[in-house]
């Protein structure tokens, strides 16, 4: 796999400095299809092509070419570019996009691999369309896309607003809290330490191999518990709520506060809001997002707005004396956003 992994690193690589030397000299890129033409042409040259699967080379050619596209959307959208690079090691996975592989009990055959063991982590729902194997932390994954058809919850008129936040996860709009785990503050010693090792071993060593495979496999136990929460989180509120409103957050922007960036990305906000949305659409629920302007200085009970900073966490409100949790009253505005948003989605 490991001879795999690199065989297709270096086709990426070729595949797009093709696509820059085209440009520089003619004033154009050639199409996917033709570097998937091109791809086919130099395994009649090079040997070390024909022992990767064609269809895994293939999927190359289409990684240079999104690559690309996103470069210049990013471009026409005024985002900062990121022109498509070189891979070094982070170069981690290929991909079986339609077949050479099969699943058994306990291995899964990939073409010009062959079978290998493997430790099948739930079973498979749905029919499979697609294999992509990856490195990960010295480690080797498998995973499989399916296609399923949705699996919709009972009906339920209850709905709810969850207003994110730093000293708790989420507020919810009847009033209880999400408390933060905050993964990368629980480890972050860890990780402190274990980059001062590996800063000390030389480049290229045995010893700095070694530091790497310790840092990562720390990143991905932070990782882990990370995406663990937010899924049974999200379940939590998707079971019980047939409408939930969330906030529209720009967490590109916000994360440029150097005084919470660090906070903001341990929230894993944004991974919240996609399974979140993913897990209401399978479960045949609502979400909505709403504009967040004035929800934590709004009161919910009569409208008023009051101003306040980050350090008030209690709402009072001088009109018509409502007093309420800070983030317990953007949660209940938030809400109430929502539901106002409910007949232009559902007519």
């Amino acid at each position: 796999m490991n001879a795999t992994l690199e065989t297709c690193r270096r086709v990426y690589n070729s595949l797009l400095n093709d696509r820059n030397f085209q440009y520089d000299t003619e004033g154009k890129t050639p199409t996917r299809f033709d570097q998937q033409k091109s791809v086919l042409a130099w395994s009649k040259s090079f040997s070390e092509i024909t022992e990767v699967h064609s269809q895994v080379l293939q999927n190359v050619a289409v990684r240079v070419d999104l690559a690309y596209r996103a470069f210049f959307r990013r471009v026409k959208s005024g985002e900062r570019p990121g022109f498509p690079r070189f891979k070094g090691d982070g170069y981690d996975s290929f991909c079986y996009p339609q077949s050479g592989f099969s699943v058994h009990q306990s291995s899964v055959y990939l073409s010009k691999i062959g079978q290998v063991k493997t430790v099948l982590h739930r079973p498979f729902v749905g029919k499979i369309k697609t294999s992509t194997v990856r490195r990960q932390a010295g480690k080797w994954f498998v995973c499989f896309s399916a296609e399923q058809e949705p699996d919709p919850l009972p009906p339920s008129d209850l709905s709810v607003g969850v207003d994110m936040g730093l000293k708790s996860f989420a507020a919810l709009s009847d009033g209880t809290f999400v408390e933060s785990p905050k993964f990368f503050r629980v480890d972050e010693k860890a990780l402190a330490k274990a980059g001062r090792k590996q800063a000390k071993m030389a480049k290229g060593s045995r010893e700095r191999r070694k530091a790497n495979k310790v840092l990562s496999r720390i990143h991905e136990r932070i990782r882990n518990r990370r995406h663990n929460f937010v899924h049974q989180t999200a379940r939590k509120i998707v079971n019980k709520f047939g409408l939930i409103a969330v906030e529209k957050l720009n967490v590109k922007g916000m994360v440029k506060n150097h005084c919470l960036a660090k906070s903001i990305s341990d929230s894993s906000w944004s991974m919240f809001r996609s399974v979140l949305t993913n897990k209401a659409e399978s479960a045949g629920r609502l979400v909505v997002a709403v504009n967040p302007a004035y929800t934590s200085q709004m009161c919910s009970g009569c409208g008023n707005i009051q101003k306040k900073s980050l350090s008030v966490r209690t709402h009072k409100c001088l009109g018509c004396g409502l007093v309420l949790d800070r983030d317990t009253n953007a949660a209940v505005n938030i809400k109430a956003l929502g539901q106002q948003c409910l007949p232009a989605l559902t007519g």
